[in-house]
């Protein structure tokens, strides 16, 4: 299966894109990865424009959003929920991670699945680290090794 992270602005401090590359460079033996950032909106009506470069990224995939309003899973049952998506037969699976002011209502409007990370608020940067993390520690927990103990 291929993910894409679809991510609003660049990661600007070194050690998320190092962390960022760390979790990427271990998740490529489980799957086609790929990151696609968008420029982050300037001004209120710019929003709608960084909605349709995330849209535009996510077109052809099941796409889910990581939002505040969504649902909070464990570390098992997102790698059950990927593991689910393999398994009905889904080739390309996008996650959308909203920069300051999160993402458009028309990302949320489309999402197939809205992600809650925590219930704590994350810079975005994080948050990015947070998705790359779990996806890495599903891999592993749907193959059955040993890294999520």
């Amino acid at each position: 299966m291929r993910i894409l992270l679809i991510a609003v602005d660049k990661l600007r401090q070194p050690f998320f894109q190092d962390a960022c590359a760390l979790y990427v460079r271990r998740l490529r033996p489980y799957y086609t990865i790929a990151t696609a950032e968008v420029k982050a909106a300037v001004g209120g009506g710019a929003a709608s424009t960084e909605a349709e470069s995330i849209l535009k990224r996510a077109a052809g995939s099941l796409l889910w959003a990581v939002d505040g309003s969504g649902r909070q899973l464990s570390s098992h049952d997102f790698a059950a929920k990927i593991s689910a998506a393999e398994a009905a037969g889904t080739t390309s699976l996008a996650l959308a991670v909203g920069g300051a002011r999160g993402l458009h209502p028309s990302v949320i409007a489309r999402a197939d699945f809205r992600w809650c990370l925590s219930a704590l608020t994350f810079p975005h940067e994080m948050a990015r680290l947070i998705v790359w993390e779990q996806l890495y520690r599903a891999a592993k927990i749907n193959h059955g090794e040993p890294y999520h103990r």
